[in-house]
Formats: C-alpha cells, sequence, structure tokens
C-alpha cells in the first residue's frame, strides 16, 4: 500500500502538469469577468437580481461552443501557427478577450446595459473559443497508456483555474469600493497580459492527431471519390460526432449525454446567485473577496488533489458518487446560511462543505470526460461532452434570478437546487458497471478506426 501512493504522488513531478496548471489559469480568469465581477458590479450599480442573472446568460456561449471546435481542431493560423495548434489559437483568443475587457471598462451599466452585455459577450465568446484550445493541449499532453495520469492532469487543471478566478477575484472585490469597477476591469486587462505570457512560456503538446486527421481524410475522399474538399468538411465536423457515437453506440452515448447534461445542473443554479446571495444578506463586497475567493482557493486547491488522489486510488466513478452525494448537502448549507443571515463562521463552514463537493466531483468529472475522448479530435468532442455539462449553467442558470423570485426565499431555492442533483445520482449507480465499463475499456478506443 505505501507503495502504491508513493507511485501516485510521483505522478505530480511531471513537467507537463506545470503546462497544463498555467494554461488552467488562462481558463479560469474569464469567468471572473462575465460571472462574479460583473454580478458584483451590476447589483452596486442597482441593476435588479433577474437581470443580473439574464446579463449572466452570456455565457450561452460556453454551451455551444462544440460548434466551431471542429474549427479549433483543423485550422492552422497563419503566421502566429508556428506557436502550435493550440497555443496558437489560445493566444488569438486572448487578445480578443483583452480588447473585449479594455471596452468594458469604458461603460456604465446603469445607462448603456445592453453595451456593458455585449462586450460581456465578446469576452465570453473569446473565452470559450480559449475552453477549447485548453482543453485539447491537456488531453494532448498525455498518451493513451497514460491514463493514471488523467485524475492528477485534471486536478492541477482545476486548481489552475481556480487560481485565475480566485486570486484575481480576491483582488478585485477588496479593492473595489476604493477604485470603483471600471477600474478593477482596466486591472483586469493587466492580468490578460500575463496570461499571453504564460502561452508564449508553455511547450506545445507532441502527439499524433494530425496522423489520424490524414488517414481519416483518405478514407473520407476514397468514399467521396477523390472530393477534396468535401473530404475535408466530413472530417472537420462530420468526423468527430461520428466517431464518438460509433465507439460508444448509439443508446450508451446518448445515456453519457443525458448524464452530463444533469449531473450539475444544481450547481450551476447556485453559482449564478451566489454573489447576488451574499450580498443580499449582508455580506460586504471585502467579505465575499475574502471568504469566497482567497480563502476558497486554498480549501479548492486542497480538496482537489485530496479529489485527484481518491479517483486515482478508488476510481472515477466512486468519486461521481461521493462528489455529487456531497453536492446536494452542500446547497442545502446554503439554505441554513440564508435562514441565519450573515454569519462568518457559517459561511466559512458552508464554504469547506461546497469546495470539497466542488473538488471531488469535477476531478472526477473532468476524468471522465477525458476518458470519453478520442486523440484525433480532441478539441471537439471534449467541447461537445463539456459544452453539455456547461449547458444548466449557461442557459438554464440565466432564469436563476426569476427562480428566486418565484419561489419566494432563498431557503427554497436552495432546496430546489439541492434536489435538482438527484435524477443524475440515480443513472449513476444505476449505471455503474456500464460507466466502469467504459473507463476500462477506453483507453486508445479512439484509435482503432485509423489503424
Amino acid at each position: 500500500m505505501p507503495q502504491a501512493w508513493k507511485e501516485t504522488f510521483s505522478r505530480y513531478r511531471d513537467i507537463r502538469l506545470l503546462w497544463i496548471f498555467l494554461m488552467g489559469c488562462s481558463s479560469g480568469f474569464p469567468f471572473l469577468l462575465t460571472g462574479s465581477i460583473l454580478s458584483g458590479w451590476l447589483t452596486d450599480a442597482g441593476i435588479k437580481r433577474a437581470e443580473v442573472g439574464l446579463l449572466g446568460s452570456v455565457a450561452i456561449v460556453y454551451a455551444i461552443n462544440f460548434l466551431w471546435a471542429p474549427l479549433v481542431d483543423r485550422v492552422h493560423l497563419p503566421l502566429i501557427g508556428r506557436l502550435g495548434q493550440r497555443r496558437s489559437w489560445i493566444l488569438v483568443t486572448q487578445a480578443m478577450m483583452l480588447a473585449f475587457t479594455l471596452l468594458l471598462a469604458t461603460v456604465d451599466p446603469t445607462s448603456h446595459l445592453l453595451m456593458a452585455g455585449l462586450f460581456a459577450f465578446g469576452i465570453a465568446a473569446s473565452s470559450a473559443t480559449q475552453d477549447i484550445a485548453v482543453d485539447a493541449f491537456r488531453i494532448d499532453q498525455f498518451a493513451p497508456h497514460e491514463r493514471d495520469y488523467l485524475p492528477p492532469a485534471a486536478a492541477i487543471a482545476i486548481i489552475g483555474w481556480w487560481t485565475g478566478y480566485s486570486w484575481p477575484g480576491y483582488l478585485a472585490f477588496t479593492q473595489a469600493d476604493n477604485l470603483g469597477w471600471s477600474t478593477i476591469y482596466l486591472m483586469m486587462a493587466g492580468v490578460i497580459m500575463l496570461l499571453m505570457l504564460f502561452t508564449l512560456l508553455v511547450r506545445e503538446p507532441d502527439t499524433g492527431r494530425d496522423r489520424l486527421q490524414e488517414q481519416a481524410d483518405r478514407q473520407y475522399q476514397r468514399q467521396l471519390h477523390g472530393h477534396r474538399w468535401l473530404s475535408w468538411v466530413a472530417v472537420t465536423v462530420v468526423e468527430p460526432f461520428a466517431e464518438f457515437f460509433r465507439k460508444n453506440g448509439v443508446k450508451v452515448a446518448l445515456m453519457l449525454l443525458l448524464f452530463i447534461f444533469l449531473f450539475k445542473i444544481g450547481e450551476a443554479f447556485l453559482g449564478r446567485m451566489s454573489v447576488v446571495f451574499y450580498k443580499e444578506i449582508g455580506f460586504s463586497n471585502e467579505q465575499v473577496g475574502e471568504y469566497t475567493k482567497l480563502f476558497g482557493w486554498f480549501l479548492t486547491v486542497s480538496f482537489t488533489l485530496l479529489g485527484s488522489l481518491f479517483n486515482t486510488r478508488f476510481g472515477i466513478v466512486k468519486g461521481l458518487l461521493l462528489g455529487g452525494s456531497a453536492m446536494a448537502a452542500s446547497n442545502l448549507m446554503f439554505a441554513v446560511l440564508a435562514s441565519t443571515g450573515p454569519i462568518e463562521w457559517l459561511l466559512v463552514l458552508t464554504l469547506v462543505i461546497d469546495n470539497f463537493t466542488t473538488a471531488f466531483s469535477t476531478v472526477a468529472f473532468v476524468s471522465f470526460l477525458t476518458l470519453l475522448t478520442g486523440r484525433a479530435f480532441s478539441a471537439t468532442q471534449y467541447a461537445l461532452l463539456a459544452s453539455l455539462g456547461n449547458l444548466g449553467r449557461t442557459t438554464l442558470a440565466g432564469l436563476s434570478g426569476y427562480s428566486v423570485d418565484w419561489l419566494g426565499s432563498w431557503e427554497r431555492f436552495f432546496v430546489v437546487t439541492a434536489l435538482m442533483v438527484l435524477p443524475s445520482l440515480c443513472m449513476l449507480w444505476m449505471l455503474r458497471d456500464r460507466f466502469n465499463g467504459i473507463s476500462e475499456n477506453s483507453e486508445g478506443s479512439a484509435h482503432k478506426k485509423y489503424k
């Protein structure tokens, strides 16, 4: 047993995990710009919570980014493409985010709410495209036989995500009252420039993606009687999705997609309204920054590492069951906090439970999605799966503000979000043997068609 744990810990010394951490920071940061910072700014400006929830729906692009993910997989950018397929797309999208952030800093949301929403949408669309390349960057780092690296890689990516999200968020909320939100957005533009430097420093993964795509292209050319352009379109647009359904079978593929959609929907509703909730029950901007960003970061890092060790030793499906069950419990803790008011020690306890559930469930969830992803079209297939996972957060969660108003109290709202996770847990329990089989047999299966 000690030797097994020693081997588990040894995987964290791989330099590729550092690249994944830096790209995770780049992936997490934009959610701050269109999420909690935007919510805090709009709330302080006197915008109604229903409108805050709706404006947060700019994140719908995360749910549909699989539609243009094939371009990220197949289109080589001119000039900047020398950085590599993944890094070039990441750098271009970061430059776009920088431009939209500078524009958003010039807007007064009380008089130009629509304009603020358009610039926030630009940030979200750029970020959603960046995520396609970042996720593929992580997946491409490890060969199919390095399956034991998936939970550590997922954990480091999550830690990077929360580092990029929490530390700038802590800075933003603790300085917002002194500097004003427009100045905060200018500071965040500086963070984007730092992230662009990270992109230049990391190493492009070396994979056989081009070879696999060329083999698929030759097969389609034979079927299409040598029409090269039709073949390119078929390989780019059709084959990534066809390969996923062919590999898993239509029935299992549809069950997987439904489970992925349902698993985090309750957490999505809670996350959209969390900052509004904290401020409405009496917590200050500084308290929100210290507890949810700074303290929350330390909790997330600790529990994410613990979650990755658990998933490596005991399996991803058990991690999903544990994380999902705890997810429902954490939402109930928010209901307790809503009934008591702004008690700091209770907020700390709630955040401990909430971050534990987020860490365990997300490590298992990301690892599970990675196992389902093929190597030839990693960007497209992971984007499809991740988009379904984001669908509740980015679309239905836009109604979260109206849900609070309709239910009449924060307590009822959080109880309902706790119940939302139950259907996916029931599905996971009933299909646990099938899901375990997918986890065990997925290694290398994406290559079979092209060998």
